[in-house]
């Protein structure tokens, strides 16, 4: 269920299938680096303002699903103009900073990105920009990233399925957002 907060600034209100709190795993596979699986945490989140202020952290996992190490930290800001283009600024932890173009497909929730320019501080590793699909899929959140760097030509290195974390909090609301005339014996609600 996309949910559309009544103090979300009108302009995300196509973005509002990215809000909230989002956790899962997926692959990270690239020349150069381990290859393995990993967990993942992301946030969107809004203060009424015109962007969406996103946070992700990624982790190693072992084979048992444990966390090893930590993999890689994103930060950055989103938004979406009146044509459905949409432009994202992201901090990375390993001294890159991007800013990101794309456009929401017509009439679902899916977003496509591309780099538009890449900085990077002396000690990041070579990177020179990427691909980025996101997509709202039967109510998770899926994405598939890829890059390049000067040695290696553009390719998929990560992606991940994420499941929409619900918080003791989220239930309270929701439940004060019933209607009072609701069936009590959970049979008339499906006739």
């Amino acid at each position: 269920m996309i949910e559309i907060p009544s103090d979300l600034h009108k302009d995300l209100v196509p973005l509002a299938f990215l809000l909230g709190n989002w956790a899962g795993a997926g692959v990270h596979d690239f020349p150069g680096s381990e290859k393995c699986n990993f967990g993942q945490e992301v946030s969107f989140t809004h203060d009424g303002r015109d962007f969406l202020e996103y946070h992700s952290h990624t982790w190693v996992l072992d084979k048992d699903g444990n966390k090893v190490r930590p993999l890689e930290s994103e930060h950055g800001f989103w938004r979406i103009d009146a044509d459905r283009k949409v432009e994202v600024t992201m901090t990375r932890d390993d001294g890159v900073i991007e800013i990101w173009y794309g456009e929401m497909a017509h009439q679902k929730p899916q977003i496509d990105l591309v780099t538009d320019a890449v900085a990077r501080t002396a000690a990041s590793r070579p990177y020179s920009g990427g691909k980025r699909l996101y997509g709202y899929v039967k109510s998770d959140l899926m994405w598939v990233g890829e890059k390049q760097t000067p040695e290696v030509e553009l390719r998929p290195y990560m992606s991940a399925h994420l499941k929409k974390v619900v918080t003791p909090e989220d239930v309270e609301r929701w439940a004060k957002a019933l209607p009072d005339d609701m069936p009590d014996d959970g049979i008339a609600f499906f006739k």
